[in-house]
């Protein structure tokens, strides 16, 4: 286990307090005991961190001298003093969790059918009934759990993690580090149709999906997410880009780096979302569009005109708006009642008048 110093050295964070400790875990506030680190983020939550149990607390310089300040802190707690206390909680978790995480020792399990033409290093896992076909290339240490397939000429980099049961198509490419969790299916047809009608009758005419899907490094995705292959040029998926479960990424939508997408929310096709956006749970966009880098629309907005001024933040189901005009006129909304029952009045007692 490691101590104190160690853990401040690592995550580079100043350190108030005994430098030999040892340290097991991290935990929330309410539930740390004196072997485990916590970590405060929001100034409302001061007085709780002060009661802790916790050993340590990662905390922020203007939150220590809080602490240090309150009769009622622990005296030999340990602080590790962070510019971002929540980004570096998230990445001592990373550390613990290691620890104890499944390891997926290299290997191929007997049951996987692999066809002769893939490349697959030693240092790999392919777990059973894992369908690897024609032309498919890996990278160092691979891991591919049970009953995933992988489609023919796709490429998958170095350390990548694939859960149970993920359908990959054919051609898809994917970057290094990523996870890629059960029930996802990339590179699966987009929803392209050419109408052909006429008085009498017709059909819905189908475009091949020719395109592929591209995936930058350190991109994760998670459960049961479905991204289309392009219809001719490419979907692309930025390095860095996190995406929640059940999202819809739809033929030729390009996501920048750096993006968090929440559940439920779906981006229509030829969309292409900036760098570093993030997009609440539900939320949805319209094709054709553009958005800004840095731009932020919260859960069950509708997007259907394209963003060019990057850094801001949408809310509203229909029409989006700025955040700040949505809280405005919500705050309307909750008195329209009220409103209406003065107006009456005053329709009335003019009425009177008259």
């Amino acid at each position: 286990m490691p101590t104190a110093i160690e853990l401040a050295e690592q995550f580079q964070a100043s350190l108030v307090g005994e430098a030999s400790l040892i340290f097991v875990g991290l935990a929330p506030l309410e539930q740390a005991q004196s072997k485990q680190i916590s970590f405060l983020s929001n100034p409302l939550y001061r007085q709780q961190a002060s009661e802790s149990a916790a050993g340590a607390l990662i905390v922020s310089k203007s939150d220590l001298e809080f602490l240090q300040a309150n009769p009622g802190a622990n005296p030999k707690r340990v602080y590790f003093v962070s510019k971002n206390p929540y980004a570096s909680f998230a990445r001592m978790a990373q550390y613990f969790a290691k620890a104890s995480a499944p390891i997926y020792s290299p290997g191929i399990h007997p049951s996987a059918a692999i066809d002769p033409s893939a490349v697959i290093p030693a240092s790999c896992h392919i777990g059973p009934f894992v369908q690897i076909a024609a032309g498919v290339k890996l990278g160092e240490r691979v891991s591919i759990l049970g009953n995933t397939s992988i489609a023919r000429e796709s490429v998958i980099n170095s350390d990548t993690l694939i859960y149970p049961s993920v359908s990959i198509y054919y051609a898809t490419q994917i970057g290094e580090r990523c996870i890629i969790h059960s029930g996802v299916v990339i590179g699966a047809d987009g929803f392209g149709f050419a109408p052909d009608f006429s008085a009498t009758g017709g059909e819905w005419v189908k475009i091949p999906q020719t395109g592929r899907v591209v995936i930058g490094d350190d991109v994760e995705i998670g459960a049961s997410t479905t991204i289309d292959r392009g219809a001719m040029s490419d979907t692309v998926i930025g390095a860095g880009t996190k995406i929640d479960n059940q999202v819809q990424i739809a033929h030729n939508v390009i996501v920048g780096n750096g993006c968090v997408i929440a559940g439920c929310a779906a981006i229509s096709g030829s969309t292409k979302i900036g760098n570093f956006c993030i997009i609440g749970g539900a939320a949805n966009f319209a094709g054709h569009l553009t958005i800004a880098d840095r731009t932020t629309v919260s859960g069950n907005t509708s997007i259907i005109r394209s963003i060019t001024e990057p850094g801001l933040h949408f809310t509203g189901v229909y029409p989006s708006m700025l955040h700040s005009a949505w809280e405005k006129n919500a705050a309307i909304l909750r008195g329209l009642d009220k409103i209406r029952q003065r107006l009456r009045l005053l329709d009335k007692s003019k009425n009177t008048e008259s």
